[in-house]
């Protein structure tokens, strides 16, 4: 292994860049100051370009080394996207993207294990979500339908159109003033609307919500499996193989029954 390759891949060049990456977010946090700019602004900006300066060397030592491997890595591309939107020129119509230089605090991401369990989990976690994203939306949308007819005349600055009905559903979803904003005023009306208020809350944010962290909890899980058996060398066991091996062993057990004889006699021993 190369000189460059050793420097790249060594524990004191990963924390040395995990340091720089905590006080670039400080120093970002600190720029939204007008009293701390006007006092230490061109510190603040010089010590901004070397930070990235180090970056730009960072990331062209691991190109280097891995060549085209580099771009196979998901977690490397990342870091290159990020460091090439912070070299972006600033100024005129693309000042907006000054506000990106923020992006740079994601790369605690790729070089804090935990967090890159984290996020692995959560984009494994993405096709359950997508479609409990879809049940939420049927709910959502056959509700709002059932509300416009019920409550439109009555309230039509809450339920007057289905996009309105959609909205405020999606308030009580969160919870945001379900009370006193929307189901006590439907109540002086209908006093009986509790019930479908409440029966919407029961199955959209508990039931519904629940869903999204139980799809969560299975892929890091799954991460973790991963992750252990990455460590010992041996492949994840699921729930599935547990239940074959126990159906094997099961199998094995009813083959010794019918083929060990019974103490004293010819039929098939009793275990």
């Amino acid at each position: 292994m190369s000189v460059l390759a050793r420097l790249v891949a060594h524990p004191v060049t990963e924390r040395a860049v995990l340091a720089l990456v905590v006080v670039n977010a400080v120093t970002l946090g600190l720029e939204t100051s007008p009293s701390v700019m006007a006092r230490w602004g061109g510190p603040l900006h010089l010590l901004d370009q070397f930070i990235l300066a180090v970056f730009v060397v960072e990331i062209a030592a691991r190109l280097a080394v891995r060549r085209l491997a580099f771009f196979r890595d998901p977690w490397s591309v990342f870091d290159f996207t990020i460091v090439a939107i912070s070299l972006l020129p600033a100024t005129g119509p693309l000042q907006v993207l000054r506000a990106l230089r923020v992006l740079r605090v994601f790369r605690l991401i790729t070089l804090a294990p935990s967090l890159k369990r984290v996020v692995g989990a959560l984009v494994g976690a993405l096709p359950g979500m997508g479609s409990i994203v879809l049940l939420l939306l049927l709910v959502l949308y056959v509700f709002a339908v059932m509300a416009t007819h019920l409550y439109g005349v009555d309230m039509p600055d809450k339920f007057g159109t289905l996009g309105i009905s959609l909205y405020t559903l999606f308030q009580l979803v969160t919870l945001d003033g379900w009370s006193g904003e929307i189901v006590k005023p439907a109540m002086e009306t209908h006093p009986y609307a509790w019930v479908f208020f409440i029966t919407f809350i029961l199955v959209s944010s508990f039931t519904v919500f629940n869903l999204f962290i139980g799809v969560v909890v299975n892929a890091m899980q799954a991460e973790h499996d991963l992750e252990m058996s990455e460590k010992t060398g041996r492949p994840p066991v699921s729930l599935d193989d547990l239940m074959q091996e126990l159906k094997r062993l099961r199998a094995e057990v009813q083959e010794l029954r019918g083929a060990t004889p019974a103490a004293g006699g010819t039929g098939p021993a009793r275990l």
